[in-house]
């Protein structure tokens, strides 16, 4: 079982905590990776375009989504 992963961030200024499955956060920190930035700073442009509606934790998870989402795409459009 993967559990979940507790982090606390800052973003802009202000702590905040995320709870995410150990899976979802490791994906994240791949998509920091590859975008050449801290995942505090992931995480906040993330916090800063969500909707209202969702809450923080479940913004990232949909964001994962989209991002693997989107290499599948670009993968099976060169193949």
């Amino acid at each position: 079982m993967s559990g979940i992963a507790k982090r606390s961030v800052s973003i802009r200024g202000h702590r905040t905590s995320i709870s995410l499955e150990k899976p979802f956060l490791q994906e994240l920190e791949a998509i920091a990776r590859r975008q050449n930035m801290p995942l505090a700073t992931l995480i906040a442009e993330v916090d800063e375009n969500r909707s209202a509606d969702n809450n923080l934790s479940s913004e990232l998870r949909l964001h994962v989504l989209r991002d693997l989402k989107a290499r599948l795409e670009e993968t099976n459009g060169k193949a």
